[in-house]
């Protein structure tokens, strides 16, 4: 079975930059398209950034857009979140997830199979 696992978050202050990780434990990632989402307290969890299993397309959120940046290392079976000029409303426990292994990308979080514990990113103003 396909197990994300998260790291990399923590407290930065507005216009810093963090990058999490997302390992695969158990079985590969390869062949799997994976998305990013987030949830803040109080809130549904909602999209923010997916890549196809060959990593060859790139989907992100309105908000995030030239702001963050998704890829993948198939070699090393990690996906990453690359997020800069962070602002205080992208505080929010951030989730990895993987799709049906060689299926389209979705925004759906119910569209995803496997889920990470999530990483918690706080942006302090």
């Amino acid at each position: 079975q396909v197990q994300p696992v998260e790291s990399g978050g923590g407290l930065v202050q507005a216009g810093g930059s963090l990058r999490l990780s997302c390992a695969a434990s158990g079985r590969t990632f390869s062949g799997y398209p994976m998305g990013w989402f987030r949830q803040a307290p109080g809130k549904e969890r909602e999209f923010v950034a997916a890549i196809s299993w060959s990593g060859g397309s790139t989907y992100y959120r309105d908000s995030v857009k030239g702001r963050f940046t998704i890829s993948r290392d198939n070699t090393k079976d990690t996906v990453y979140l690359q997020m800069n000029s962070l602002k205080p409303e992208d505080t929010a426990v951030y989730y990895c997830a993987a799709k049906s292994r060689f299926g389209s990308n979705s925004y759906a979080p119910d569209d995803y199979n496997y889920w990470g514990q999530g990483t918690q990113v706080t942006v302090s103003s």
